[in-house]
Formats: C-alpha cells, sequence, structure tokens
C-alpha cells in the first residue's frame, strides 16, 4: 500500500510514519521544508511543497493509494483543508483519512476547531471513501513545558474538569489500523486517553514522577494569554487561548462509549498520562 502523509514530519506524521512501516506500507511524505525531507528515515519518500499547490497535491495524490490529511494550525488551515478535499476528490483518492479533533461541535469559539467541522462535512460530502479520527488534546505537547517543569511550576490552563488528553502514539496507530485493514469507510472514531486530566492531576504527576516541587500556576487566564501572545503570532495565540478558556469553563471530557470503541479499534487500552509521564521523566533522567 503507498500513502501520502501530509504534516508528516511532525509530531503526528513522524509516529504514523513508523506505524506504517511497521506494516510493510510505502510512505510519502509532504512537507514544507526540505532539510526535513531529507532527515525522512530511509525508505520514506520526501516531497517539498504545501497544500496551496494544487496541481503538486492532485499528482501526489493520484499516485497514492491512501491519503492521511493532517492540517497545519493556522490561519488558512481551512482553506488548505477544502482544497485539499477537492483534490482528493479529483484524484480519484481510494481512501482519505482526515485527522480532526475532539468533539468539534462543541469547541465553535475556537476557530481552530470550527474550521475542523466544516472540513469534516466536506469530506463526508466529497464522495471519496473516508475515515475520520478525532484526537484528543496530546499528551506529547508537555514536552515543550520541560522548561516550566524544570522552574518548578506547570502552567497549561486544563481547568478542575479536566481533558481527556492522548498519546500520539496511540493517535498514529489508529490511523495505520484504518488504513490497513478493512471496515473503516464512513467511520468517525474519537481516539483519547483513558481518564480526563485536570491542571492539577498533570502538575501532581510530573512532581511524583520527576521527584521535585512542581506548582501548578495555570488558574490566570488572563497571565496565560500575555504568555502565549509573546510566544507567537497573536491570531495564533487567540485561538490557542479559546481552546483553553473552553477547557476551563467546560472541560473536554470523551464520551466513555469513545473510549471503549477506540481500546477495541486499538486492541489494548489507551495510554493513561500517568504511563506517558513516568515514561518521559525516565527518558529525560537517562
Amino acid at each position: 500500500m503507498k500513502v501520502f502523509v501530509t504534516a508528516g514530519t511532525g509530531v503526528v506524521g513522524t509516529a504514523l510514519i513508523a506505524e506504517l512501516r511497521s506494516r510493510g506500507a510505502e510512505v510519502s511524505v509532504l512537507t514544507r521544508s526540505a532539510e526535513n525531507a531529507e532527515a525522512l528515515p530511509d525508505g520514506v519518500r520526501g516531497v517539498v511543497g504545501d497544500l496551496l499547490d494544487f496541481e503538486l497535491v492532485r499528482t501526489e495524490f493520484a499516485a497514492a493509494d491512501a491519503v492521511f490529511l493532517n492540517l497545519p494550525v493556522g490561519a488558512d488551515e481551512l482553506y488548505q483543508g477544502l482544497l485539499a478535499v477537492d483534490a482528493a476528490k479529483r484524484a480519484d483518492v481510494q481512501h482519505l483519512v482526515y485527522l480532526s479533533a475532539q468533539d468539534v461541535e462543541t469547541m465553535v469559539t475556537a476557530p481552530y476547531c470550527a474550521g475542523k467541522a466544516t472540513i469534516e462535512q466536506a469530506v463526508k460530502n466529497s464522495g471519496v471513501p473516508y475515515t475520520i479520527i478525532r484526537r484528543g488534546e496530546l499528551m506529547q505537547n508537555d514536552i515543550g513545558a520541560k522548561p516550566m517543569l524544570d522552574m518548578g511550576i506547570y502552567g497549561i490552563p486544563f481547568g478542575e474538569i479536566g481533558v481527556s488528553r492522548v498519546d500520539v502514539r496511540d493517535v498514529a496507530e489508529a490511523a495505520a489500523i484504518v488504513f490497513t485493514t478493512p471496515g473503516h469507510f464512513g467511520e468517525t472514531y474519537t481516539v483519547t486517553g483513558p481518564e480526563p486530566v485536570t491542571g492539577r492531576f498533570a502538575a501532581d504527576t510530573w512532581k511524583r514522577v520527576l521527584d521535585s516541587e512542581v506548582a501548578y500556576v495555570g488558574d490566570d487566564l488572563d497571565s496565560c494569554w500575555q504568555i502565549l501572545n509573546q510566544m507567537m503570532p497573536s491570531h495564533i495565540a487567540r485561538d490557542i487561548w479559546l481552546m483553553y478558556e473552553h477547557y476551563d469553563h467546560h472541560g473536554h471530557v470523551a464520551a466513555e462509549d469513545d473510549i471503549v470503541r477506540a481500546t477495541k479499534l486499538l486492541g489494548h487500552p489507551p495510554r493513561s498520562f500517568t504511563e506517558f509521564a513516568e515514561e518521559t521523566a525516565a527518558a529525560w533522567k537517562s
């Protein structure tokens, strides 16, 4: 099987490449960076470009047996997504797997999620055989929080209700299974971890596995906005902040039926945040 992976050098794409290759798939990857393309594993073909290059995308889609559509977060995510779905239709793609987000219908204030709902509908209306995978908040995002943890604080505002976070390896495994086994056309799977993670639970978990003081400081959303606005373009900062505000006010907890269904798809329970943190802390200490 030939699979074409967009955003293939990111966190999800990198994990998916490994899963697909372990199942004998031939993988091509779309990346904006020639340097990233050259750093791909042996046997993985890199294609330098982006989803706005319609002729490139249609040609690559047509040469593949299946396409994994993962979109970069940004102001043109919806635009790129709709163009990619159109390209998939015109290239007669035999299986389009779209990576969406958990419960996009309830996250309409955050453009990051609201755009995904529109792309999901375009996928369903396209006539292309499809599967949608809705992922939770990635546990691996905490790897970027290591400088904070080193200072003894954890400031990601997941609130007190909790967020059903997911290990990227479970997302990649689910996608690889969907590509390489029958029975998934027209299905939508929500893939998350097994339990809701609050901000304080995350901080306490890091405190235990790192055996150091870690205080939770994520209750102040105004301070969070100021920090995000210094780290990235203002429109992206606002988008992410709106997502955090939703977490704080409403939580983002997966339905039990979704967890049961993901467990059946994977063939094992999704990894817990505790498992992820213990493994990551061990790697940091080694």
